[in-house]
């Protein structure tokens, strides 16, 4: 095959093709995940259980995600992203579906953990397709692209867990059945069109021009996970995103059953909730380009800054009364676009710092990093709204995570 240069036009077709398609399929990947949080309510009622156990079924998910992500990026690195994300895809949409007809709790703790798994083939694999086709100068204007696909995956859930609870009036199952259907649609489109590298479209491999050392070849799997762990700065970009995550989640999981209440459907202001997701996705496009453009690639300075205004702007949430349209369409837009937007300088950070081949290893630990710690607050937060009987407070420990986030990683140094 004809080896062709990476500054042409076809080569840049391409790589925008490339990233286009990591996106739609990533658009949908949220349709069978963020849609538990709509349907805690009425599982709670269905099957009698406390809010601290639905936690346990979330935090179940994120554990079986997190120990996923773990080998799935190495395994991305050795064997390709394009067919593990398809089969992660169709395990997600086999296991929603599954939970749809669980009839008891522990059913459905069980069929989501095993989505968690399935979910897990998904983003670090992702992350090291793009790392494939990117490189050092343009990869947080593509990773702020593919964060914001995530984030305009989680407003498409909120839309339509709103439409098919408020609207159509349907119970909790058709939650996990209808919205995952486009996660098929979108996975099918996206093997027929991406390829795994340049070279398989006979173009030559991207240059790295960071300064990590390059593996050397045939590096064992076991020797790229030390090379990994030992990063101390890796590491503490790790930690610093498992608290940003608990922060995450505690608003994706939290915040519908805030505004949900104790009914299924109708509640006052539901479509507040909307502001969250909306402003994640905004905020990942903006802190990419933020990254590269003002801050010259050094991520851990716009982590910081950002989940400090997080800190500050959640914890208002917590002051305003729910009630107040205005003020609380407002501040949960800002929260989302704080909270989610260093997201975009987070996933750089693993070719950044540990180089391309192990940027699939790299994204799965951190990611593996990022489910542990949020799998861990989804039963805190559980426990503490059946103990203060407040369900607002899950934004005091949102907040509180954020600030611990933000200290962590002005620890990390490019």
């Amino acid at each position: 095959m004809i080896i062709n240069s990476n500054t042409n036009q076809d080569f840049r077709k391409y790589q925008w093709r490339t990233l286009l398609a990591v996106m739609f399929c990533y658009l949908f990947f949220y349709t069978g995940r963020q849609n538990f949080g709509w349907a805690i309510q009425g599982i709670s009622l269905e099957f009698n259980v406390a809010k601290q156990y639905i936690g346990w079924a979330g935090a179940a998910m994120l554990w079986a995600y997190g120990i996923g992500q773990f080998f799935n990026g190495n395994l991305a690195d050795k064997f390709g992203s394009r067919r593990m994300i398809v089969l992660g895809a169709m395990l997600s949409v086999l296991m929603n579906w599954a939970t749809s007809y669980a009839t008891t709790y522990w059913m459905v703790v069980v069929f989501w953990a095993l989505n968690g798994f399935g979910q897990s083939l998904g983003w670090a694999p992702g992350s090291r397709l793009l790392a494939n086709w990117w490189g050092a100068r343009e990869r947080g204007k593509a990773f702020g692209f593919y964060v914001f696909a995530a984030g305009c995956s989680s407003i498409l859930i909120y839309l339509l867990s709103i439409i098919l609870l408020d609207v159509y009036g349907l119970d909790w199952r058709w939650l996990f059945r209808l919205p995952v259907l486009l996660l098929f649609l979108g996975c099918t489109i996206f093997y027929f069109v991406v390829r795994d590298k340049p070279e398989d479209m006979g173009f030559t491999p991207i240059k790295e021009d960071s300064k990590i050392m390059v593996p050397k070849d045939g590096e064992t799997s076991l020797e790229r996970y030390k090379n990994v762990l030992k990063n101390k700065r890796f590491i503490l970009a790790c930690i610093s995103m498992g608290f940003q995550n608990m922060a995450r989640y505690g608003l994706l999981v939290w915040v519908p059953l805030y505004y949900l209440g104790t009914e299924l459907n109708g509640a006052a202001n539901l479509y507040i909730a909307l502001a969250l997701p909306g402003g994640m996705a905004l905020g990942a496009i903006f802190f990419g380009q933020l990254s590269d453009r003002v801050f010259n690639s050094n991520r851990s300075k716009p982590i910081a800054i950002s989940m400090l205004m997080a800190g500050f702007v959640v914890l208002l949430i917590y002051l305003v009364p729910q009630r107040n349209l205005i003020e609380g369409s407002l501040l949960m837009f800002a929260a989302g676009f704080l909270v989610y937007g260093p997201r975009s300088c987070f996933w750089p950070l693993s070719p950044d710092l540990l180089g391309v081949e192990r940027s699939g290893t790299g994204a799965g630990v951190m990611n593996a990093f990022a489910s542990t710690f949020a799998g861990a607050g989804e039963p805190f937060i559980g426990y503490m709204v059946d103990v203060t009987k407040e369900q607002n407070i899950v934004f005091v420990i949102a907040a509180v995570m954020c600030v611990f986030s933000a200290v962590t990683i002005l620890f990390v140094r490019r």
